[in-house]
């Protein structure tokens, strides 16, 4: 048996198809394609095959190589037809977010002072919206950064801004602002990730 290597996409369009545990990648293409699965080589590989590598000329290849190569540009195809005809307003909804699990009274009142609550809160929409929190960079004050992706950036834009990192994401906050503007800013924040105007408030003012 050959091992090849396949990207992502397609290897989450085979494993869409399982139709029984067990079923493996080799058998879900071999039903894909109208082969048997019976009598399959399933020894172990001595290395990874790469097919565009190989010397065997299209005359002598196996017609399966053909069959194969036009079933999973056909899926490609499909994928590709998909995403460009999926509404704009469907992709930007796509994250869901829990944004009350952000919010815990117990550990809210185990922080130190309003920075404290700030940052508990701040870490935990981070970890809660990983794939979308980089949106925290557009949250900025009129000539001032509130966000930034390291200390020195904060500083450059204000020596008082007492940085400070967001649990370990790599993503900086500034924290010398008062309470109420720590509330405005964690609004924001919360808007762009896709909360209500009035949640968003809500949850702010457990600052």
């Amino acid at each position: 048996m050959k091992y090849i290597e396949i990207d992502e996409e397609l290897y989450r369009f085979i494993a869409s198809k399982t139709e029984r545990i067990g079923e493996s990648a080799s058998d879900i293409l071999r039903r894909l394609l109208n082969l048997s699965v019976e009598n399959v080589d399933i020894s172990l590989p001595t290395d990874i095959s790469h097919p565009s590598l190989e010397s065997q000329s299209p005359v002598n290849r196996h017609p399966v190589f053909d069959q194969a190569k036009v079933a999973v540009e056909k899926v490609i195809a499909e994928q590709k037809s998909a995403i460009q005809h999926v509404p704009l307003e469907d992709i930007a909804t796509s994250t869901t977010i829990d944004f009350d699990a952000i919010v815990s009274q117990h550990l809210l009142s185990q922080q130190k002072g309003a920075v404290g609550r700030f940052m508990h809160l701040l870490s935990s929409l981070e970890s809660t919206a990983r794939s979308d929190f980089d949106k925290v960079l557009n949250v900025q004050g009129k000539g001032r950064l509130y966000f930034a992706r390291s200390k020195q950036a904060l500083l450059t834009s204000s020596k008082s801004s007492n940085p400070k990192e967001i649990a370990s994401s790599g993503f900086w906050v500034t924290t010398n602002n008062n309470t109420a503007k720590k509330q405005t800013i964690l609004t924001e924040v919360l808007e762009h990730l896709g909360c209500d105007s009035e949640r968003a408030k809500s949850i702010a003012e457990h600052i």
